[in-house]
């Protein structure tokens, strides 16, 4: 059975830094693109970085490029969230996930439980 476990989150001062971790298990990690998430209280859930099954190929949103660094290991089946600069708006709770292919949309296969990301002002 596939299972997705998320760690790092916290509470954080404006301006900075966390580091998300997600470790596979269960399925064939190496071979999956994965994904970071979040979903804010009252708000859609949304994409936030992705990367391809070899690390070869990332995508970002807008509100977290240049701040956001996604990156993984596939010897430990994991995939990690750097967030630099971090500001109140991105407070959520955050999900990795896992899908055959690299997508920004909410369609990944396997998902994590979630981790609670807060900055305060």
């Amino acid at each position: 059975q596939a299972q997705l476990v998320e760690s790092g989150g916290g509470l954080v001062q404006a301006g900075g830094s966390l580091r998300l971790s997600c470790v596979a298990s269960g399925l064939a990690a190496s071979r999956y693109a994965l994904g970071w998430f979040r979903q804010a209280p009252g708000k859609e859930r949304e994409f936030v970085a992705g990367i391809n099954w070899n690390g070869a190929s990332t995508l970002y949103a807008d509100s977290v490029k240049g701040r956001f660094t996604i990156s993984r290991d596939n010897a430990k089946n994991t995939v990690y969230l750097q967030m630099n600069g971090m500001k109140p708006e991105d407070t959520a709770v955050y999900y990795c996930a896992a899908h055959r292919f690299l997508t920004t949309s909410p369609v990944y296969s396997y998902w994590g439980q979630g981790t609670q990301v807060t900055v305060s002002s």
